[in-house]
């Protein structure tokens, strides 16, 4: 099959086709991600070597000591940097994640299980549903952590190609909803608990603190949010995102791959040529133990950690804010997919012998090659980002020049979403740009008379909505890896032109959300309202 990539599309069209294709050909030109972000730690490593020649100190709000900006080009950032090139590479937080889970996918995509339970999940379901689907699961996909960005979008596309749309609408789309609407959920995440830790920690100092904080401060907001943006992810892939990749010829076939060379097992993504959704005996019989296979982990698991004295408690004997079986869910993902794909390879033979499972594995990780390459210049350039403390005072002269306009109530609140989503593009971490956005804005805003659960609240839209669009996010290195295997030409600006629209339009709907929230006085959660009583 041949097809233009799209890279070189000139498109015409409507207005939004022609600005989408402008943005797309402008990022396009952007050096190759290795040599962009080598680029970007060139640059960081001279402003932080300028800021520390002139003593620059950043003072986050209830810090116990001032952050002293560190430079590269110093005998400090010398010895730092030719000591840990090492450990910064193999300390890249993605990893951690990506790797193992990409082993455990590997098994379950190349001996056919995930093929065969899409077939027959999805081969006869309404087409028109399935954008709604993948929006419902790559918003609620945070209960997973980062694992959503890795497991959501090749499972979408797989999903997508079963019933006959673009592949590439859902690996996009699924990415998409899982990363604009990363901190809003129907359930109570560790996130919740992450942040309401945060936010209760800064409290603790104010003369009027509000109500308390807790886990469920946020949850009737990020129940609306959540509803809101899955029937809004759905709507844009299903009118915008698709339509756009059928006009521009993307393809809908994966590149050949040099080693899906396991015996009976399918390509890399690919489906039966006949893509019925009928299983032959032999499938239905493997799906079936695999089945009961993932039920006997999954019941092993939940008996571990439901006993009183499970090793999987924290020391308080639950499992918020933090516990080892939260922190365990790169585990539960990893056995959720192994084990489930072993036994089908086995009964249907895609899977003939134990040899076969590390080339199973090893065929996986070679198709994300380009990734582990790029890991090593991402992992240098966001270890010298966060040791030399420009974060801290990026984020400290943001919240700085927003008090200094004199912004006062809601527009208020507009100008910090505002902030959170410019910052959100240069600190990716959640946890990271919300201690230190905390810090300075929850006692700013209560002394205005807000909860800091309300700015809690409004902290997670700035927080998520712009994390697709930044080459910042080690994930979107991922997602183009995956891309690539059906567009070759693929870069950047591709990625961004097309999370542009979900960011655009998930950012205002859930300002949308929290405006109605602010307008009605409705409570956030359980207690906690939007302006502190008294």
């Amino acid at each position: 099959m041949t097809s233009t990539p799209s890279a070189s599309v000139k498109t015409r069209g409507s207005l939004p086709d022609r600005l989408l294709g402008g943005i797309e050909r402008v990022g396009n030109k952007l050096p190759d991600p290795f040599m962009l972000f080598l680029i970007l730690f060139l640059i960081v490593a001279v402003a932080s070597t300028a800021m520390a020649w002139a003593n620059v100190v950043v003072t986050v709000p209830g810090a116990t000591e001032a952050t002293v900006i560190k430079g590269f080009f110093t005998a400090e950032g010398l010895s730092w940097f030719t000591t840990t090139l090492g450990a910064n590479y193999l300390g890249f937080p993605p990893l951690a994640t990506v790797l193992p889970i990409l082993l455990a996918v590997g098994v379950a995509e190349k001996s056919g299980l995930l093929s065969a339970l899409i077939r027959k999940a999805f081969g006869s379901a309404p087409r028109w549903a399935l954008p709604y689907a993948v929006g419902f699961v790559g918003v609620l996909g945070s209960i997973m952590s980062d694992a959503a960005f890795v497991v959501i979008p090749p499972l979408a596309a797989l999903v997508f190609k079963a019933a006959g749309r673009h592949p590439v609408a859902g690996l996009l789309g699924g990415f998409a909803a899982a990363g604009a609407g990363y901190s809003t959920s129907m359930l109570v995440t560790s996130l919740d608990a992450l942040f309401s830790g945060i936010t209760t920690a800064v409290t603790e100092t104010l003369p009027n603190p509000g109500s308390p904080v807790n886990p469920l401060s946020n949850y009737f907001f990020n129940f609306a949010s959540s509803i809101v943006l899955i029937l809004l992810a759905g709507f844009i892939i299903d009118k915008i995102l698709e339509p756009r990749l059928r006009r521009q010829g993307v393809p809908t076939e994966e590149t050949a791959s040099e080693d899906d060379s396991v015996p009976g097992a399918l390509p890399s993504g690919a489906l039966p040529p006949s893509m019925s959704s009928t299983l032959t005996a032999v499938e239905r019989r493997g799906v079936l133990w695999a089945a009961a296979a993932g039920a006997v982990v999954a019941a092993v698991i939940l008996t571990g950690a439901l006993l009183p004295d499970s090793p999987w408690r924290n020391e308080d004997g639950g499992y918020l804010p933090k516990s080892p079986l939260l922190s365990s869910i790169v585990f539960i993902v990893f056995i959720m997919f192994t084990v489930p794909g072993l036994v089908y390879g086995k009964i249907t033979g895609t899977i003939a012998s134990g040899k076969d499972v590390p080339r199973v594995m090893g065929a996986s990780i070679k198709d994300m090659s380009g990734f582990l390459v790029l890991a090593f210049i991402l992992g240098q350039f966001i270890a010298l980002f966060n040791w030399s403390g420009i974060g801290n005072w990026l984020a400290v002269a943001g919240a700085s020049g927003l008090e200094s306009i004199g912004l006062t109530g809601y527009p208020a609140i507009i100008g910090f979403i505002l902030l959170a989503s410019l910052l959100n593009l240069f600190i990716i971490s959640g946890s990271a740009m919300w201690t230190l956005m905390a810090s300075v804005f929850v006692p700013m805003f209560a002394l205005l008379g807000f909860e800091p659960a309300f700015i809690q609240g409004a902290f997670r839209v700035g927080d998520s909505a712009t994390q697709i669009l930044t080459p910042l996010n080690p994930y979107m290195i991922v997602l183009l890896t995956m891309l690539r295997k059906y567009e070759p030409q693929a870069g950047l600006g591709t990625v961004i032109a097309r999370m542009l629209p979900f960011t655009v339009l998930f950012w205002l709907a859930w300002v949308g959300v929290l405006t109605v929230f602010f307008v009605f006085g409705l409570p956030m959660g359980p207690g906690n309202g939007i302006y502190i009583d008294g």
